[in-house]
């Protein structure tokens, strides 16, 4: 699980050409995480975005730990990665972790249109630009990623964590 993790993250980390994510309704754990190695980051009015790691016995991942404090916030992120509050689509725009919010009925008409326009511009000068404005941050993504993956393999092995993800999964069965 580990090693899946650690390339994921890292192929969203190192990819050359824009990541642009799009949110239709609630996002809860990896999707939420990684939302931030993407760069542009569009979604509905009533998306709602939320990190479940603790009560679950698990740790941040998606390098959240280091990219959710530099977008919200200590504060905030705190709040978010450790008293798993849910935050709104117009919280997530606010803090930065959002570009834009579209109403559910034009979502995919904008989200399609700026697609559209990405790919109309040259390849080239796209690939240069994201490299640059992600220059400064991929190598500490990179280390991030790696140490967040590890920290989780321990949690995974540990009691807490098998306890929590059981009484969870006995919970939903209720």
């Amino acid at each position: 699980g580990r090693k899946v993790l650690n390339h994921f993250c890292d192929a969203l980390i190192t990819f050359p050409k824009p990541l642009i994510a799009a949110v239709n309704g609630p996002a809860i754990g990896i999707p939420v995480t990684t939302l931030g190695l993407c760069d542009l980051v569009y979604c509905t009015d009533n998306a709602t975005f939320k990190t479940p790691f603790v009560s679950l016995g698990q740790s941040p991942e998606g390098c959240s730990s280091y990219v959710f404090p530099r977008t919200f916030g200590f504060a905030k992120a705190s709040e978010m990665l450790l008293t798993e509050r849910q935050i709104t689509a117009q919280e997530a725009c606010d803090g930065g972790l959002v570009t834009r919010i579209f109403t559910q009925d034009r979502f995919r008409d904008e989200v399609d249109k700026v697609v559209k326009h990405m790919a109309s511009l040259p390849p080239q000068s796209m690939r240069i630009s994201k490299g640059l404005i992600r220059h400064e941050h991929t190598q500490k993504l990179l280390e991030v990623n790696a140490r967040e993956c590890e920290v989780l393999r321990e949690r995974w092995l540990s009691d807490e964590c098998m306890t929590a993800i059981m009484n969870f999964l006995n919970r939903k069965k209720k």
